[in-house]
């Protein structure tokens, strides 16, 4: 008895299928792509046009120091009110100069988890001239807002980060908005005792 098999034959694949599929994730991986190159030359340029505005806004905080010495004398509280108002609005120009768009975005590059999304980025200073980044995100749950969150405080960069909104919903994933104030430089790491002391 003899067993006979042909070699010439090989098994059917669905190359279409596969090749279709391929051309699928390519179009998706390129639409992506271009839609992250847009965001950086978009944040890029508003860099660029709040460095110039800052830099203005030097001269003019500077100007205003050197006026109020000699005039706070002869001030009325009202003026001296609107003084202060306009000293804080420039000092807010100042340290909006010292944001970096680039640092933030290397930072979530490398940090942001895998299981959120951030829906937008806004810069702002408070009433009383501290510089403010207010997150928009979508997370897969709460856990996923919370690990944005610690990442966010790991950074070392702000302070007092709230949750100012949470919700959930109708697919199940949590839209939150997070506000913390920013720091251009980040906090010193805290000291780790030496192996040892103490004892």
């Amino acid at each position: 008895m003899s067993l006979r098999t042909n070699l010439a034959t090989r098994p059917f694949y669905n190359e279409r299928a596969v090749q279709a599929a391929l051309v699928a994730v390519a179009v998706v991986v390129v639409a992506a792509t271009v839609f992250n190159v847009w965001q950086l030359v978009s944040l890029t340029t508003r860099d660029r046009t709040l460095g110039a505005e800052s830099s203005a806004a030097d001269a003019r905080a500077q100007t205003l120091r050197q006026q109020i010495a000699p005039a706070r004398s002869g001030l009325d509280s009202a003026r001296l009110v609107e003084v202060a108002a306009a000293v804080r609005e420039a000092n807010a120009a100042i340290d909006a100069r010292t944001f970096s768009w680039t640092a933030v975005l290397n930072w979530l590059e490398t940090r942001l988890p895998s299981d959120v999304r951030i829906a937008s980025i806004t810069p702002r200073a408070d009433t009383d001239g501290r510089f403010v980044l207010a997150f928009k995100i979508e997370g897969e749950g709460v856990e996923a807002i919370d690990r944005f969150l610690s990442a966010l405080d790991g950074t070392g960069r702000f302070d007092e980060l709230l949750v100012r909104q949470e919700r959930e919903t109708e697919d199940g994933t949590i839209e939150a908005t997070i506000e913390g104030y920013y720091r251009a430089t980040p906090a010193p790491a805290p000291a780790v005792p030496a192996a040892g002391a103490g004892r």
